[in-house]
């Protein structure tokens, strides 16, 4: 009987040993993780599609109210030029770090090339689903905390600067002049912290799922820190100076990223499950080693 025939014939029978309430016998043992592949898959379609749907109703209801949209990230021009020049800079050692980091993880593995593409996907669509606010920037997801995960934070300083340029060219989301600082916030910052918290995480013993869930919402509430942190020194308040500045910035952001944070970590944790769960041979090589999530 052929391979086929003989999936067939299982999905179409019970299993004598289940309904003694026994665990399944060897030859139904692969039906039932096809099962639990499936459900897992139908939880990630789920969440993922949820999402978007979310933050495009939220965003409809802003612009309504606001009357206009603005530019996702800081927007092209925003930023007078000596700030777009000096967050540039800033940028150069972590991309030259990047670039070696990158180097060396494609050299340890080829195979690693798709993890990465997934890493630089997760992070260009979910930075791509903005909330426009009043403050010339907007709220989003950044997707930065799983490829830190993956391969470190030093190559997500290299694939956020390509998202963010990308974004710039073909989205008109963010801009030219303003990469430098996005890229300091969103694929430097954000990544550091992240990877930061999930390291700490695991050494002080916490389960990995929750490891997962802390480092993706604080790459992404860390992210909006330092855009906020970047808005008050080029606009620093009248009264108040930059800390007055700051904490306007902050809580103008905190209202959409807070939740939209949390969200994302979830996120994250179902997308590092699906990892493991389809690819524990890929997975094994990163960052994350054998270790389950659990």
């Amino acid at each position: 009987m052929g391979c086929a025939a003989l999936r067939g014939l299982i999905r179409r029978s019970y299993c004598r040993s289940s309904q003694r309430g026994d665990r399944l016998c060897f030859s139904c043992q692969p039906y039932e993780n096809g099962l639990r592949t499936h459900h897992i898959k139908r939880g990630l379609a789920i969440a993922g599609a949820a999402l978007p749907l979310a933050l495009a109703t939220a965003e409809r209801a802003l612009a309504a109210s606001v009357g206009r949209v603005p530019q996702m990230h800081i927007a092209e021009g925003f930023l007078p030029p000596f700030w777009a020049a000096l967050w540039f800079a800033a940028c150069v050692p972590f991309w030259v770090i990047g670039y070696r980091s990158l180097r060396h993880i494609v050299a340890q593995r080829s195979e690693n090339r798709l993890l990465l593409a997934l890493a630089a996907a997760y992070a260009f669509v979910l930075s791509s689903l903005k909330m426009p606010l009043v403050t010339g920037s907007s709220s989003h997801p950044t997707g930065t905390g799983l490829g830190a995960m993956l391969f470190g934070p030093w190559a997500m300083s290299i694939i956020g600067a390509i998202v963010l340029l990308f974004q710039a060219l073909l989205l008109a989301h963010g801009g030219l002049t303003t990469l430098g600082a996005n890229t300091f916030s969103m694929a430097i910052v954000g990544p550091v912290i992240g990877y930061a918290v999930f390291k700490s995480a695991r050494r002080v013993g916490l389960p990995m799922a929750i490891a997962v869930f802390l480092c993706a919402m604080l790459a992404d509430l860390s992210t909006y820190a330092m855009t906020s942190l970047q808005l008050a020194l080029a606009f620093p308040s009248t009264p108040g100076g930059v800390i007055a500045s700051f904490v306007r910035f902050c809580a103008l952001f905190a209202i959409a990223q807070v939740p939209i944070a949390i969200s994302e970590g979830m996120l994250t944790v179902i997308i590092v499950k699906a990892l493991k769960a389809q690819s524990p041979q890929d997975i094994s090589f990163t960052q994350f080693g054998g270790r389950e999530v659990a």
